[in-house]
């Protein structure tokens, strides 16, 4: 997270709605030869209390998972290099303009009788996001294979104790100077979803 408080006015409310739209973060934990990292899809509750995930069983973090673990999932949005020219004003440097939040808290491996339910419910949540076509549900596959795939990944359960975000998007300029740099982004910006950041940062001026 980046230190400057400008960059964390966002409440735990947009925070979480942040996460829960994207669905998909880094989850990170510690283990005796140094840190382990996934890279995971997964389902925030309507709360923010807890999120359900699944790892594939040979996974380095199902092995911890003897013990609820201590882990923290980032979750990553826009992001863009932003160059000192699109300000148009002197005496500007060059800085990386992004939005990414982290929510902490433990991780524990959940009964194996949990996880079609699991399945169900990230394949409908996700399928949603892609109508009008007919969403895809485990009752497509034949039931032995989709047994035998099930077997090979594990649902958890992370329990929420924090949250944090940064939202870094030139709050720090003028609205004048930050609109142009967010044109500069939109056109000519080196990162991911460029559009979806530069409309956030025209609109960084306007408090959540």
């Amino acid at each position: 997270m980046h230190p400057n408080p400008i960059f964390h006015d966002a409440d735990a409310v947009r925070n979480l709605a942040f996460a829960r739209e994207r669905g998909f973060g880094v989850l990170a934990a510690s283990a005796p030869d140094g840190p382990l990292i996934s890279h995971i899809p997964f389902l925030l509750s309507d709360d923010g209390a807890s999120v359900a995930l699944h790892l594939v069983r040979s996974n380095p973090i199902v092995r911890l998972l003897k013990h609820p673990q201590p882990v923290r999932l980032a979750v990553s949005g826009g992001d863009s290099y932003v160059s000192p020219d699109w300000y148009e004003v002197p005496d500007q440097v060059p800085t990386w303009n992004y939005v990414a939040m982290h929510l902490t808290g433990t991780l524990e491996q959940r009964p194996q009788e949990e996880m079609r339910a699991l399945l169900d419910a990230q394949s409908a949540h996700f399928e949603d996001r892609l109508q009008p076509k007919t969403p895809w549900t485990a009752a497509k596959m034949d039931a032995d294979v989709l047994d035998r795939m099930m077997r090979q990944i594990v649902p958890c359960r992370m329990t929420v104790t924090g949250v944090d975000g940064t939202w870094k998007l030139s709050q720090n300029k003028p609205d004048a100077v930050r609109e142009r740099a967010a044109a500069g982004v939109e056109a000519f910006g080196l990162g991911s979803d460029l559009a979806v950041l530069a409309a956030l940062m025209r609109g960084a001026g306007v408090k959540q």
